[in-house]
């Protein structure tokens, strides 16, 4: 079975959106490096509706370097209840999206990497779909903005392991409880 991973930039205040604005500073070849193993060790995407728009924006234009052709090359699955198509070599889910994901970590490859903390997360949570968050801690605050999980009941997760970066990042993964 493949695993479903979450990749996910949070600021100190559990801000979740708009990372170009506040995560620039951050980047450089670590978390380039960090980000690489996780593409390359995935061989899907999944993605919400927004998550899914902003980069099918910015990644196709995007040439020439591994990861960019890695992500621009991969399957994409979108769960989105409005989108009727999607290009960029995507594939809008239908029906009951915690059935659609259970199918697609029933078939073979390598780990299904999500990006992006949103509506989506509501069903992949009730169901106990995702098997890791990673969830990277940007050291700042932005004190406006969409919030890491709100609406949620309480959750444990297991520390699997952290990696420090030299800009202050620090990426903390979780095993779910639900996980296998």
């Amino acid at each position: 079975m493949r695993k479903l991973i979450e990749s996910t930039f949070v600021t100190m205040d559990g801000v979740i959106n708009s990372p170009e604005k506040w995560g620039a500073p951050y980047w450089n070849d670590e978390h380039h490096g960090y980000s690489s193993e996780l593409i390359f060790a995935a061989d899907a995407l999944l993605l919400g509706r927004v998550t899914y728009e902003g980069f099918a924006q910015a990644w196709p234009s995007r040439k020439g370097d591994e990861f960019s052709d890695r992500i621009n090359s991969m399957p994409k699955y979108v769960a989105s209840r409005t989108l009727k198509g999607a290009g960029w070599n995507a594939t809008v889910l239908k029906g009951d999206v915690a059935e659609e994901v259970t199918k697609l970590k029933e078939q073979a490859g390598q780990s299904i990497l999500k990006y992006g903390t949103g509506e989506l997360d509501r069903a992949l949570f009730e169901h106990r779909l995702v098997d890791e968050y990673h969830f990277w801690l940007f050291p700042g605050f932005v004190g406006r903005g969409d919030r890491l999980f709100e609406r949620f009941d309480t959750t444990h997760l297991r520390l699997l392991r952290t990696t420090k970066f030299s800009t202050g990042i620090v990426v903390l993964v979780y095993q779910s409880n639900g996980a296998a």
